[in-house]
């Protein structure tokens, strides 16, 4: 095969490619789905987000008894999720295609250290702690801007309590209520597990061995918030079979249905071609949050900061002028949704001007998404987020393929190094103060 049209997953996710020549990764397809293959799964791999969807499919019942005893038990209003990185943006990604927590009324979000913010979260909650539930995500538990915002609200609750009159023992006892963490599940290798075996914290979520964040969106503190946020109990099963299948899909050796693989191949085949800048953008309100993780996983599995990912139409005019400048040599990709409502005809105009655009411009695909009312069908949900998934590793592994390089024995899209640096940069050094002290509540002067 030397060039691709169209290629149709049957989830809900189809993609049409432009000006884009496969013949070089087809050639070596079976290699890297065979190497890619014999790691998933495996210990040590940081692949085992492959199988997650079956695994998951498992334990729909038991999380959505959780996310009702944990609504129940203290009647807050909102679910408050406290996490960085993967533990945050896949669970807003989540939220967004699905159609959920349109009005930010169910669901909050907070992962920073500083004072303004912590005064906005605040303010959202009436300034009463005690009107939230906190999902705590982090694998180790000892995250230092998750840890901080934890401890944080807990002394805020348990004081809370104080104030309503109960005593020391008791106010810890219905802080603890408030909680749920997600994290490591051997208490040997999570401080934040300890403390919610020692406080009864309610169940047991987790997230998955070998299991990155950024490829954690299926994993338990988002499907655990989508079921808190109101998603339908067959929904998430569908979502997960979608997922599911489109694993299978993306181990399929056949480029005429390997949608995943030839996402890949298209950027890997653009930087052959001297293409440095790349630009993948989306068009819709419900992809805002996709972004988001869409740029994570860019950035720590890719590497690759010279890449655009934005939502459209709100960059098309900032962006037009450089993306159809001929002097400027770019590959575009759009992730369009399949629109069936009132503006239906405007929406199909405009990215068909799009395609027009920037099939014009240089190398570029489209891949459409189906949709339900507020976002995407809960299959076309699951299949394109594993699709993701697949493909940003399939990059490394397409590159190093065609220029004969052998693969390292953890593949490098899946680790993140360098992330180290600043980490320690927030320990003190011998004899220095502490730089950073999880809970810290400074004194006003």
């Amino acid at each position: 095969m030397v060039s691709i049209n169209a290629i149709n997953s049957g989830l809900g996710v189809s993609t049409r490619y432009f000006n884009t020549n496969f013949a070089k990764a087809e050639t070596v397809m079976p290699e890297v789905i065979k190497s890619f293959t014999q790691r998933a799964n495996k210990p040590g791999q940081f692949l085992n987000w492959v199988e997650l969807p079956e695994v998951q499919l498992k334990r729909v019942d038991e999380i959505y008894d959780m996310a009702e005893k944990l609504k129940n038990q203290t009647n807050a209003k909102f679910l408050s999720v406290f996490g960085i990185g993967g533990s945050k943006h896949t669970v807003e990604h989540m939220l967004g295609i699905n159609g959920l927590n349109i009005n930010k009324d169910k669901v909050l979000f907070f992962s920073d250290v500083d004072s303004v913010s912590l005064n906005r979260f605040l303010h959202r909650l009436d300034n009463d702690v005690t009107n939230s539930n906190y999902l705590i995500a982090s694998k180790s538990g000892s995250t230092f801007e998750t840890k901080d915002g934890f401890l944080k609200v807990k002394q805020l609750l348990e004081k809370a309590y104080k104030e309503k009159g109960y005593g020391d023992k008791e106010a810890t006892e219905m802080a603890a209520k408030h909680f749920v963490a997600v994290t490591d599940k051997n208490s040997a290798g999570s401080e934040l597990r300890r403390i919610s075996d020692s406080e009864n914290w309610l169940g047991k979520l987790y997230i998955h061995d070998d299991v990155g964040g950024r490829f954690s969106a299926l994993d338990d503190h988002s499907l655990f918030t989508l079921a808190y946020a109101g998603m339908k109990k067959d929904d998430m099963k569908e979502m997960l079979n979608g997922a599911k299948k489109m694993s299978e899909i993306a181990v399929t050796p056949n480029l005429s249905v390997n949608d995943p693989f030839a996402q890949a191949a298209f950027w890997v085949l653009s930087k052959f071609n001297n293409i440095k800048t790349t630009v993948h953008q989306y068009m819709g309100s419900m992809f805002e949050d996709t972004v988001n993780w869409h740029s994570q996983m860019q950035n720590e599995s890719v590497k690759n900061t010279l890449k655009q990912i934005a939502k459209v139409p709100d960059a098309m005019h900032h962006s037009a002028e450089a993306h159809f400048n001929p002097a400027n040599k770019y590959a575009f990709a759009l992730t369009s949704p399949v629109d069936h409502g009132v503006a239906k005809e405007n929406a199909i105009g405009y990215v068909g001007a799009l395609d027009k655009s920037y099939a014009n411009a240089g190398p570029f695909f489209n891949e459409t998404v189906e949709t339900a009312e507020f976002g995407l069908t809960p299959t076309a949900a699951g299949a394109m987020t594993q699709s993701r998934a697949f493909s940003t590793v399939y990059q490394e592994m397409i590159e190093k393929a065609l220029n004969k390089e052998s693969l390292p024995d953890v593949l490098d899209s899946v680790l993140q190094p360098h992330v180290e640096v600043y980490k320690k940069n927030l320990k003190p050094q011998p004899g220095e103060p502490d730089v950073v002290v999880a809970g810290r509540f400074s004194k006003l002067v």
